[in-house]
């Protein structure tokens, strides 16, 4: 009954999105004030209806309802209970339906926080947010409907894939998925901008909030994700420029540089043509990493289903969506007026280089993503593109983004004195140097780039805690008024602070990670010795353990110092035998100067009995990824806890600031 129940509500919930999706625009064109209001109502039933089917699958998920396909085919009576709940939506139907649910949620908050919003852009906004649920609700009721019953219900589940049964990834899903989804209101604003014909500085103050909740929450997933791969997948790397993994980095890319576009809209009523495209390219390629992992292109760990008919379906939405967003710019982009002039070394020069390296960045990783797919299309060959593409194309771009970064913030408005700016960073630039050379006396190996990176990463650094200093006037006033000072710079600078001093410390993480890492893959037994970055690694063997739904092989390693034990490390092999898989449980020391990475397999060779693989990695600094992340997270999350960032839309002061820039 209770899943009867979650189908039925879904039903409603299509119904109330078309609704929702023909009224208010309807009443917006005839000024009609009551069918506009009722977007605010239908947008909240919306999510109310899916929320109740929501929790309707979650319950057969809890209850192990195996009457229920998706139950039976994700889920089993001996999983532990968080995995169960994280089985909503592990499966494909079940992230389909987490997926509408954030929609929804993000057109509810904002028909409800977005009062001061005028009312025909809300209803446009909510109109167009109504039409992106009714292609997936109708994609889930018709493709993937994740209520369908089975006859005769079997005893017991298949399990969920062990892979996913992890802390980890039970929390990278709904972060992901809210930072994607996050960008279809932007979309909807961009698109109900287009068809109202306006676009002015309150516009993309009101967007700049929900773009910056969204890139927060595709941040911390992403960071989850590759944490997660770090230590289930036992290979000891953190990015494996897996083509799922790069459909989730470029909408992050993009995002990145719709914040910083955004932001030259509103003070300076500039860029607005372009603010507008990227809002539509970033929520496009959020549409185009939804049809590559679940359209059966992609054989990965990330990859939901294997289901052409389904791809199609994602096709023709992705279509319409892009396709009609796109056509609706090129019809209004001649009429939007360029905004206010500027010289080319000033902030708006500095944004705009910004905005063209990320977007470059895009391109990069979309063509190294798609072209081996297009190429198996077309000639049946199969590529693939790795690391050593992404790294000699990527990166170089990457790195001129990082040294303005460190200018940036001190370029004035309009125009900025140069000369000046590199004055104020003499000894910044002068320690950056320093470093380079200090990093080279230490590590002669490894790739020059990498000196020259970690170089700049101190630039970034530096130069952002001097601009953050410059601004309390520390070390020029007195401390009591320095932190007075403090206290008074709005949270949104700090925020950008702690989010640029965090890129400078993931750089950190990623440099000495991937340049000077150490690495010994072997066949062991008991009493194998390995000496590794310094330290001398035993193998002592292997125990049998029993868990919940599997069994282990968890290995045991003595690790030494010049003599001295350090730790014990107990890597895991599990198998999972309902689901007759395996995977592999990392065993890891960490030290801010570095981890001790350990994972054990079988032998391929099965006639080597007794022996085990055991992989084993020191990998400097890798630790800074993850602290870096956490700064990127947090920074995102005090920008947005400015009054004049919070989600909603802040009340204008003055009337001025109520008077739109001319149409476009």
């Amino acid at each position: 009954m209770i899943p009867e129940l979650g189908q039925f509500a879904l039903t409603l919930a299509l119904i109330t999105a078309v609704v929702q999706g023909v009224l208010p625009i309807w009443g917006a064109s005839l000024n009609n004030a009551l069918w506009m209001r009722s977007a605010t109502s239908t947008a909240s039933l919306q999510f109310v209806l899916i929320a109740i089917a929501f929790g309707a699958l979650m319950r057969s998920f809890v209850v192990s309802d195996f009457t229920v396909l998706n139950v039976v085919e994700n889920s089993n009576s001996l999983k532990p209970m968080l995995f169960k709940v994280a089985g909503t939506w592990g499966s494909h139907e079940g992230s389909l339906l987490l997926w509408t649910l954030i929609l929804a949620l993000f057109g509810a908050a904002v028909a409800v926080l977005g009062r001061n919003i005028p009312t025909g852009l809300k209803a446009r906004t909510l109109s167009v947010q109504a039409w992106i649920s009714i292609g997936f609700l109708s994609f889930m009721l018709f493709t993937s409907n994740p209520f369908d019953r089975v006859f005769p219900a079997p005893l017991d589940g298949n399990d969920l894939n062990p892979l996913l049964q992890d802390v980890g990834l039970a929390m990278h899903p709904p972060l992901l998925y809210i930072g994607y989804v996050g960008f279809s209101i932007v979309f909807s604003f961009a698109v109900a901008a287009l068809i109202e014909g306006r676009v002015d500085p309150a516009w993309a103050r009101w967007v700049r909030p929900w773009t910056l909740a969204a890139w927060v929450a595709l941040t911390g997933g992403i960071a989850l994700g590759s944490w997660w791969a770090y230590y289930e997948l036992g290979w000891g790397g953190w990015w494996f420029w897996d083509p799922v993994e790069n459909v989730s980095f470029m909408p992050w890319l993009l995002g990145t540089a719709l914040l910083h576009s955004a932001i030259v809209t509103e003070k300076r009523g500039a860029f607005k043509s372009w603010t507008i495209l990227l809002a539509i390219l970033t929520f496009s390629l959020s549409l185009l990493g939804t049809f590559i992992v679940r359209s059966g292109l992609l054989t990965s760990v990330h990859a939901f289903a294997v289901d052409p008919e389904r791809g199609i379906y994602i096709l023709g939405l992705l279509t319409v969506s892009i396709g009609g967003s796109l056509t609706l710019y090129a019809a209004r982009v001649h009429k939007m007026e360029p905004g206010g002039l500027f010289a080319p070394i000033s902030r708006e020069g500095g944004l705009l280089l910004n905005n063209l390296l990320l977007t470059l960045a895009t391109a990069t990783v979309l063509f190294g993503t798609l072209y081996p797919l297009f190429l198996e299309g077309l000639t049946g060959d199969k590529i693939s593109v790795g690391p050593p593409f992404f790294n000699t194309s990527f990166i170089p771009i990457m790195l001129p983004l990082v040294l303005i970064m460190g200018i940036g913030p001190f370029l004035s408005w309009k125009r900025a004195d140069l000369a000046g700016i590199i004055s104020r960073l003499k000894w910044v630039i002068l320690i950056a140097g320093i470093s380079a050379l200090v990093v080279w006396y230490i590590q002669t190996k490894g790739p020059a780039l990498a000196v020259i990176a970690m170089a700049i990463a101190v630039w970034l650094l530096l130069a952002t805690l001097r601009e953050w200093s410059s601004r309390i006037r520390l070390g020029q006033v007195e401390l009591t008024e320095s932190l007075d000072r403090l206290r008074r710079v709005p949270r949104a600078a700090h925020g950008m602070t702690m989010a640029h001093a965090g890129l400078a410390v993931c750089m950190f993480g990623f440099v000495g990670s991937s340049a000077w890492k150490s690495e010994e893959v072997l066949f062991v037994q008991p009493g194998k010795l390995v000496q590794i970055a310094g330290f001398d690694v035993t193998f002592e063997g292997v125990e049998q353990v029993q868990g919940p739904n599997y069994t282990a092989s968890v290995g045991k390693l003595s690790v030494m110092r010049n003599g001295r034990p350090v730790t014990i490390l107990r890597p895991e092999r599990r198998s999972y035998p309902v689901a007759q898989s395996q995977t592999t449980e990392a065993a890891i020391r960490s030290t801010p100067a570095g981890d001790l990475y350990a994972s054990i397999t079988e032998p391929v060779n099965q006639e080597i009995e007794g022996q085990w693989t055991l992989r084993i990695l020191y990998e400097p600094l890798v630790g800074f990824v993850w602290f870096g992340s956490l700064m990127l997270v947090f920074g995102g999350l005090l920008s947005l806890s400015d009054r004049r960032l919070r989600v909603g839309a802040p009340k204008r002061k003055a009337r001025s600031a109520s008077l739109p820039i001319a149409a476009e």
